[in-house]
């Protein structure tokens, strides 16, 4: 549903289209989920403020920040008036999960501290998807499949290891998540480290990420400045 709604509006926009593709627009949508969720839980003692909001977003847009004054409207629209889905729509954001490329349990290291918790994982439409259960209507964090890659690695506390980590020239792999208490934040791991529950789990994930990965031109550009740069200071 949110893919279909992402391109039809890119669409209709038509050149006054402020996103560069409708990955932008699915993104940015994803986070507007999460914002209305954490601004009006009342389980959620910290609310996310503006700039974190705008910090979750930058660079979403194949690089590039969106405009400051629409994500300003954004969350003040949010903020003086949540949005509900209608109750017997209530399952349709979970149409967007339908016929995934791959899901199932996997174990996911912790970024900040490195225990591992079981994530329910949902691959499909170039993003992975994590829920701490199968019937949460909403994931936990989501991967945009970007300028990223998958590699085997081992692990001294687990088996039939693989992980995700940042590549083509990003410096950190762009995602989002809520933490424990439901407030939004922005993930910035160089790497995300998974643990399958059989060999053959682990390299058809792989397999099936790799498949999924994308690649923006716009970070081998970025990673070409940087080098440039370092090699005339050298000299």
């Amino acid at each position: 549903m949110m893919e279909c709604f992402a391109k039809r509006y890119c669409e209709c926009q038509g050149e006054n289209n402020i996103f560069q593709n409708s990955d932008t627009c699915y993104v940015l949508s994803f986070a507007i989920i999460m914002l209305n969720t954490s601004l009006h839980n009342p389980s959620v003692k910290e609310k996310p403020t503006i700039d974190q909001f705008i910090n979750m977003n930058r660079g979403i847009n194949m690089g590039q920040d969106l405009p400051r004054e629409l994500l300003v409207g954004l969350y003040e629209s949010i903020k003086a008036e949540p949005f509900k889905i209608p109750e017997d729509d209530g399952n349709d954001l979970m149409h967007t999960f339908f016929n995934p490329d791959k899901e199932g349990w996997l174990w996911k290291q912790g970024g900040r501290y490195k225990s591992w918790k079981r994530r329910w994982f949902i691959l499909n439409d170039n993003c992975l998807y994590y829920f701490e259960y199968t019937t949460d209507k909403e994931p936990r964090g989501i991967i945009p499949l970007e300028n990223i890659s998958v590699r085997e690695c081992t692990d001294r506390q687990k088996q039939h290891c693989f992980e995700l980590y940042a590549s083509g020239g990003a410096d950190f792999i762009k995602a989002c998540k809520t933490d424990s208490e439901g407030k939004v934040v922005e993930g910035k791991h160089t790497v995300y480290r998974m643990s399958a529950s059989s060999e053959e789990e682990k390299i058809d994930w792989m397999n099936r990420l790799s498949q999924s990965i994308s690649h923006n031109p716009f970070y081998d550009m970025l990673a070409s400045r940087k080098r440039k740069a370092q090699y005339t200071a050298k000299n």
